[in-house]
């Protein structure tokens, strides 16, 4: 492995770069660690391109991209672009996790996973999942990457289903995935899909409580449930923030997973990628699914 400056390129779309991605990088070990803002889908190639010619071919290994920003699917097509924009043997690592969205989910997926099979002696195949906010960068990653796993995933909408049925075409398009789009406005819609669901994710906006107490009631199939909302109040009322495992309050077979459970997964697993990178003999292009596979280590 070469001995050069492992130095770290960070792109975003957004106006600021992520400060706890800044941290997390250099805590994994980069030396060298530059943000760009505002980059543009079309910008990225030329980044990337200056970033390889300007080390000889034996140090690609220790040059990274990382992209964020805070849309899952933009962040995809900066990594495509970013991929594609190599030019062999000069080489470098590429990473994406925007809004620290794939690392979580993946942390979220097999937080949940570990549940199922130490409880209940099931794995995600024909599992009946639920994802409350799933056209957000949380809930998009873990739809797809559960759905990769054999469950049968529902995206539920909370104000009009046009952009879950966009989610539902994208994830089939991109990642030969079915995802079913169903309407969660009220509580009698939501009560129907929570008596349906075996597992509900709970990835809807910091603050806002999705499932209450008496919504839960109806949860007679639901084995677990996970909430990544560690800003009060929770996600699904009753979550405790350690939770992994623990029946919730009021339920008799109802099992949660709180957030700093869920987070403690998704923080060693964001440090790892980067780790990997670094230490890696050939380049490494990281996306939610080797986040996933990288989480499920990790909780064993």
């Amino acid at each position: 492995m070469s001995d050069a400056t492992p130095i770290l390129h960070m792109l975003s779309p957004t106006k600021h770069a992520s400060p706890f991605d800044v941290n997390m990088a250099a805590d994994a070990g980069y030396k060298v660690i530059v943000p760009y803002t505002d980059v543009e889908l079309g910008e990225v190639t030329g980044l990337v391109q200056d970033a390889i010619f300007s080390r000889p071919p034996q140090d690609g290994v220790r040059t990274g991209v990382f992209i964020g920003g805070k849309d899952a699917l933009l962040a995809l097509d900066m990594m495509k672009a970013a991929k594609e924009a190599l030019v062999p043997p000069f080489q470098l690592s590429v990473f994406a996790d925007p809004a620290g969205s794939f690392t979580t989910a993946a942390a979220m997926v097999a937080c949940v996973e570990k549940v199922l099979k130490n409880k209940f002696n099931r794995d995600w195949n024909g599992t009946r999942v639920a994802i409350f906010g799933a056209t957000g960068v949380v809930g998009f990653a873990s739809s797809v990457i559960s759905a990769l796993e054999g469950a049968k995933v529902q995206l539920v909408a909370h104000r009009g289903i046009e952009r879950c049925y966009k989610a539902a075409e994208i994830s089939k398009e991109r990642f030969g995935v079915d995802l079913e789009p169903v309407l969660g406005e009220n509580d009698a819609q939501k009560n129907v899909i929570i008596a349906n669901a075996e597992v509900i994710f709970c990835a809807a906006a910091a603050g806002v409580q999705v499932l209450s107490t008496a919504n839960l009631q109806s949860a007679t199939n639901l084995l677990v449930t996970a909430d990544v909302n560690a800003v009060p109040p929770p996600g699904v009322e009753g979550m405790e923030l350690f939770m992994n495992g623990d029946l919730l309050p009021g339920c008799r077979t109802t099992t949660g997973v709180g957030p700093l459970a869920i987070g403690d997964i998704k923080y060693k697993t964001e440090s790892d990628l980067f780790k990997r990178m670094i230490s890696a003999s050939e380049p490494q292009h990281l996306d939610f699914r080797d986040a996933f596979h990288l989480a499920r280590t990790l909780v064993a």
